[in-house]
């Protein structure tokens, strides 16, 4: 059982008014929010979506009060009754995990460490309330049960780096169901999750701490999908205002606002069968012609494996795994967080051990060849990282970054001209000249990754390796990019490595798939034929969790599952 839950106001739980917040910086004040209004009932789960900027994150964290000192907040936010804009530090630490709870989107950025996960669940019953160390032990036993961990006895004295992303963030949500909270505020808490504990986290979790649990749920998200399977009502913010409010099945299928249609437009979806389209089928006639020639990938019985310590056994990360890449194809991977793929993306890179078969790379077998052999094919190689945003130099330029390659691997004409060549990368990567002088912290996610892209691509590559580069974006951003990839790939004929879990994303791009499932390949072929005809359970369960912008298609999926 959970501590006993705060006496409810009648009325909407949450009642945000005229609520306008900006922060102050060298350059003035930014107004994040600018007059938003809006209220959730009781048991309502209440998504608000839009891209990032658009203030939804400042007007959620603003119903617990955390916003930032620099922040200026005026306007009411009342949650059950109490109004946290006005409310001293004292009162806000009483309203938040009994009147609201928050479950960020990062779990390994919310728990501790150094502590064990019984010890921070039962943290917020010893902040407020007289619970002895026994009660409150048995309380988070059975809060770790009801979200799903195994083995919760045991389990309630491990520490959090010993479960894995989908359990970390069931703990986060049972630290935020252990008061019984009136409200929940979800800040995009399936973002870095695979679409199978996706599944399992909407299911399980969030559905629940309605349903079963009894709380009203604010989601923000800008996965469409999620909206889809979770929400009754929807909010969409642009710019810091409300452009759009309506019930889930009327947003998706009449939107009225101009900027909700785009945004819907842009989401990417798995198409309902084979897609024969004039350019794909040109890639694979030119795939077919590229296969008579020597790939520029090649493995074969690959083994990746990384030493034990303090005596354990070695990890196996890929046991036996065999492909080849053929030049100008891009090879989608996809597979489950643990399944390999990063593995092997960063093994063709020679960043990860060859421990056994071969893998052999623009000509080079990495089991056998040394780091001199191999170094001359680096410039042949560009690599694409999940998250700009740390790969950059905080203290180099955009264009210094991108031209850091040719510093490193281009000959003395290159090196003379690279601010030139730099340029040219920008402009065909869709950013002013001008940016090469900024630094990274001065542009958004999407521009931060058109710039990865720009230096990924910066010595001409034969083989670029793509390791979750839209997983992080906005759909609009996401959408940009991907069709940006697929124009610099008719471009410059690279062929490509495109590690993702988004199978809508490997259908637009992708022309052969590869689904791994720890470390071994459980189906290969076209995309069409993995995608839309799947031959192995696995790959069908992929596909059947995940989740399609379309709420009345997302509840027939749901009931087809649960039959």
């Amino acid at each position: 059982m959970s501590a006993e839950r705060a006496p409810r106001q009648p009325g909407p739980v949450v009642d945000i008014r005229e609520l306008r917040v900006a922060f102050a910086t060298d350059g003035g004040d930014v107004v994040a929010v600018d007059g938003v209004s809006l209220q959730v009932q009781p048991g309502e789960i209440l998504a608000i979506v839009g891209e990032s900027g658009s203030g939804k994150t400042v007007t959620a964290r603003s119903i617990l009060g955390l916003l930032p000192e620099t922040a200026a907040l005026s306007g009411q936010v009342i949650v059950a009754g109490d109004d946290v804009a006005s409310a001293p530090p004292r009162e806000l630490r009483a309203i938040r995990g009994v009147h609201a709870a928050m479950v960020f989107q990062e779990p390994s950025s919310v728990l501790n460490p150094v502590y064990t996960v019984g010890w921070q669940i039962a943290e917020g019953l010893r902040a407020h309330g007289k619970v002895s160390r026994r009660a409150a032990r048995a309380q988070a036993i059975e809060m770790l049960r009801r979200v799903g961990i195994p083995e919760p006895e045991a389990r309630i004295d491990y520490f959090p780096h010993q479960f894995s992303g989908g359990q970390k963030q069931r703990i986060v949500i049972a630290m935020a169901l252990i008061l019984g909270p009136a409200v929940i505020v979800a800040d995009e808490p399936t973002t870095a999750l695979d679409v199978t504990v996706q599944a399992q986290i909407l299911r399980l979790l969030l559905r629940r701490c309605r349903d079963e649990f009894g709380a009203t749920v604010v989601l923000i998200t800008h996965n469409m999908g999620v909206v889809a399977d979770l929400a009754d009502r929807v909010i969409v913010m642009n710019g810091g205002r409300i452009v759009e409010e309506a019930p889930v099945e009327r947003l998706f299928a009449q939107p009225a606002d101009a900027y909700t249609q785009q945004l819907l437009a842009a989401v990417p979806r798995l198409s309902a069968g084979p897609s024969w389209s004039p350019a794909r089928a040109e890639r694979v006639e030119g795939r077919e012609r590229a296969q008579a020639q020597a790939p520029v990938v090649r493995a074969e019985h690959l083994r990746i494996e990384y030493p034990g310590r303090l005596g354990r056994k070695p990890f196996v990360a890929v046991p036996d795994a065999s492909f080849e890449i053929a030049p100008g194809e891009v090879l989608g991977l996809v597979g489950e967080s643990g399944s390999g793929k990063t593995t092997i993306g960063r093994a063709m890179a020679r960043l990860a051990p060859v421990s056994g078969g071969s893998l052999e790379v623009l000509g080079v077998d990495l089991a056998e060849a040394g780091e001199r052999r191999f170094r001359p094919q680096r410039r042949r190689l560009g690599f694409v990282f999940q998250d700009p945003g740390t790969s950059f130099n905080p203290l180099m330029t955009i264009g210094h970054a991108i031209a850091e390659p040719i510093q490193v691997h281009g000959t003395a004409e290159e090196r003379a001209g690279a601010r030139q060549r730099v340029e040219e990368l920008l402009e065909a990567v869709r950013l002013p000249r001008a940016y090469a002088d900024r630094f990274p912290h001065e542009l958004s996610g999407g521009q931060r990754q058109r710039a990865s892209l720009a230096r990924g691509l910066i010595l001409g590559p034969d083989l670029l390796i793509a390791d979750e580069p839209t997983s992080a974006l906005d759909v609009s951003v996401q959408a940009a990019v991907l069709e940006l990839f697929g124009e610099l790939r008719e471009r410059f004929g690279f062929a490509s490595l495109f590690i993702t879990h988004d199978l809508a994303v490997v259908d637009q791009v992708a022309d052969r798939v590869i689904v791994l499932y720890k470390g071994e390949i459980v189906e290969e072929g076209p995309t069409s034929a993995v995608l839309h005809a799947p031959t192995e359970p696995y790959t069908q369960r992929l596909l059947a969790s995940l989740p399609v912008p379309d709420p009345v298609a997302q509840r027939a999926r749901r009931a087809a599952r649960s039959a």
